[in-house]
């Protein structure tokens, strides 16, 4: 029988990328970890980790189940959640903290919904860089943050939960060379010109995928601007490696954009929510979480 701790240490290992992260991330011994994802393998007979000298990473069955084991943690948290506030109507103040490029694609969606829940509910927005926000959680000054977790920096002081698996794809504008070949790698994609987004930390990301592949493209422009890079692309005047979550198939002047998946480029852009750790967590946080986990807006990219 799966258990609740199972499946906590199954998404702490998850979301550290190793064993011996999520055992400073949570402060459980990395043989309880150890055990507890072997336990959870063996009884559903799927292998939910690749293991590699760096530490592990989800297969598409373990991608599957993360998804699941949130929600199931979620349903627990509403029912206890139920059963403490009965009827009662919701009041007071909820801080948000987000990035600027996730504000454009999740936030709206949230605050509709909590809204609409819990009309007597104060929010408040702040939006700023990613160290700025997690400065923030960590001394208590926003309640939860919604935000690129990839690049945080302190996970001893704050607990997370990943939404989305976003993955990087290739845009292109119609009718170039690339798009007629059968498979696309990174090193195809080196020798033309790169339009590289920089907002919310990508260019950071963008140095790392470029360097594992031992590759050094040739950026055309940096721009903090999504339409930016979308009006770009569509103009041919450049190319552009961009998560999932961010893909419109054509620009604001209404020149369509191609999509295509690299043969060579596996990563995802994890997209969630971060709080501060502990058990005195603000009582609004709660039920933003619930609703946060019910439905997360899907963005399907045309192949």
């Amino acid at each position: 029988m799966l258990t609740l701790r199972q499946l906590r240490h199954f998404i702490a290992v998850a979301e550290a990328g190793s064993i011996s992260g999520a055992a400073q991330a949570t402060f459980v011994a990395q043989s309880s970890l150890t055990l507890a994802v072997q336990q959870l393998e063996e009884e559903l007979e799927a292998s939910l980790f690749e293991r590699h000298a760096k530490g592990m990473t989800l297969t598409h069955q373990g991608h599957q189940f993360l998804r699941q084991a949130n929600l199931i943690l979620a349903t627990v948290d509403n029912a206890k959640f139920s059963v403490k506030q009965g009827m009662a109507r919701l009041s007071g103040n909820l801080t948000l903290g987000v990035t600027s490029l996730v504000s454009g694609y999740f936030l709206v969606d949230m605050l509709t919904r909590f809204r609409a829940c819990y009309p007597d509910v104060t929010v408040s927005i702040i939006e700023d860089e990613r160290r700025y926000i997690e400065h923030l959680l960590v001394n208590g000054e926003i309640d939860i943050g919604v935000l690129i977790l990839s690049n945080l920096e302190d996970r001893h002081a704050l607990q997370t939960e990943v939404l989305v698996h976003s993955p990087y794809r290739l845009w292109l504008p119609p009718l170039h060379p690339l798009l007629e070949q059968e498979a696309i790698a990174l090193g195809d994609v080196a020798p033309y010109p790169l339009v590289q987004l920089n907002a919310d930390e990508m260019d950071r990301h963008a140095r790392q995928i470029w360097a594992g592949a031992g590759l050094h493209p040739c950026v055309a422009m940096r721009t903090a601007s999504t339409e930016a890079v979308r009006s770009m692309v569509a103009a041919g005047l450049g190319v552009s490696i961009q998560p999932d979550m961010a893909y419109r198939p054509w620009s604001l002047e209404g020149s369509m954009i191609e999509a295509r998946q690299l043969s060579d480029l596996n990563e995802h852009l994890n997209i969630g929510l971060a709080w501060r750790r502990g058990n005195s967590r603000p009582e609004l946080v709660t039920p933003f979480l619930a609703l946060a986990r019910e439905k997360t807006p899907a963005r399907k990219v045309s192949i």
